[in-house]
């Protein structure tokens, strides 16, 4: 298989975190594209131009990071990561979902401050920031009933803590959060989030 991603993507992190723990890696090539420069790296197996994007054995491609990790977890996990039917799947799920909404809401924060002073819009940066601080806030208060088995909700809740304080100042060093700053400090111990650290 071939994973087409980037090292600071944390949508990439989420499927390579999963490679790891499922013991997969040496059957995943990783190769890294630049989908804002080289566009023609990705849109040949994305037409949305985003990543990651898996190549499988048989030449099919999976997109987006949630049906990519469902799909490695299925096929080589044995559901291990999200459970095949049940309540404890859409719970995973459910926290899967927000998990990612906090990394989109703070793409988009990032990306309005990049523009002019002039076309920047404040209340859009704070509406975005009102939904990373509501799901932070949400997290900080179950961090603690999450357990010791990792499974794609906390995959997906550690790519987003190990990325957004890298690009939101408000969120440097989670002093705010301190039983999630734990939580992460102890998931990144694991060999699969050593591995695959952000590249900054």
């Amino acid at each position: 298989m071939e994973l087409k991603y980037s090292q600071l993507s944390p949508y990439g992190r989420k499927v390579t975190v999963v490679i790891h723990e499922l013991g997969i890696a040496d059957r995943v090539r990783l190769t890294k594209v630049d989908a804002r420069n080289d566009p023609d790296s990705v849109t040949p197996f994305n037409p949305l131009g985003k990543i990651p994007a898996l190549v499988t054995d048989g030449g099919a491609v999976i997109v987006d990071s949630p049906v990519i990790c469902e799909f490695l977890d299925a096929e080589y996990g044995g559901h291990r990561l999200l459970p095949a039917t049940g309540a404890r799947r859409w719970e995973i799920g459910t926290r899967m979902a927000l998990a990612d909404g906090m990394i989109d809401a703070s793409i988009l924060v990032r990306h309005e401050r990049a523009r002019v002073e002039s076309k920047r819009s404040d209340e859009w940066i704070s509406w975005q920031l009102r939904k990373v601080e509501g799901a932070m806030a949400y997290f900080e208060s179950v961090v603690g009933t999450l357990g010791d088995s990792l499974d794609l909700g906390q995959v997906a809740l550690g790519a987003a803590l190990g990325y957004m304080p890298l690009r939101l100042d408000e969120l440097a060093g989670l002093t705010r959060w301190p039983a999630l700053r734990a939580w992460y400090a102890k998931v990144s111990e694991r060999e699969s989030f050593r591995q695959t650290a952000p590249a900054v």
